[in-house]
């Protein structure tokens, strides 16, 4: 058996099942104060913007204390991280177990059919919750590329370009597009069409 910091993994687990390998369970109460202060943060966000969103406000709107925000999710993009993973277990999901072009399915599509399935659906997934990604790939230098979510991405796209010259190299190139601050700052120039144009322009010039 495997461990890593969620502890013990099966031996037959696949690559991408071994990174999205849930927590353990928590305490109830602990359960209880995690739902509470993810429900106010979603809130608060949505309502506010992420960026005019203090901690503090998250912390009282939530009805836990500072010191339990702070030690649960350490600042803003760990509580940012933390909203991100339900919504990225979906993409997941989809990925793993879902119907070609996306997912393995029966028959399975062509590599280059999920390959650009999986980069328009994660542009979508982009798009739809870009401040808080933002917020959590640009929490210190070289935070995306830590991000277990980053790692599951970047895995399933080297899986992909199986047999092209250093799949590992090729994989981060075609997420470097899809970085959170990249794609914010040319949104408004560009459009997500042109943007996803591109991308998968990319994608198709490295099958």
């Amino acid at each position: 058996m495997a461990h890593d910091i969620n502890g013990p993994q099966s031996a037959s687990a696949t690559p991408l099942e071994l990174l999205r390998t849930p927590p353990p369970k928590e305490r109830a109460d602990a359960a209880r104060n995690r739902a509470a202060v993810l429900e106010a943060a979603a809130r608060l966000f949505a309502e506010h913007g992420v960026e005019a969103v203090s901690m503090d406000q998250v912390a009282a709107a939530a009805g836990v204390g500072k010191g339990t925000l702070f030690r649960r999710f350490g600042d803003k993009s760990g509580l940012a991280a933390a909203l991100l993973d339900a919504r990225e277990r979906v993409l997941q999901e989809a990925v793993l177990q879902g119907q070609p072009p996306l997912g393995p399915g029966t028959p399975g599509a062509p590599a280059a059919e999920r390959l650009t399935a999986f980069l328009s659906a994660y542009l979508d997934y982009l798009l739809d919750h870009l401040a808080l990604v933002r917020m959590s790939e640009t929490a210190s230098p070289g935070a995306r590329y830590r991000i277990g979510a980053y790692r599951f991405w970047h895995r399933h796209v080297a899986l992909l370009l199986s047999g092209t010259p250093d799949p590992e190299a090729t994989a981060h190139a075609l997420l470097a597009p899809l970085a959170a601050d990249q794609v914010s700052a040319l949104l408004p120039e560009l459009g997500p069409e042109r943007i996803r144009a591109a991308v998968l322009r990319l994608a198709r010039s490295a099958l």
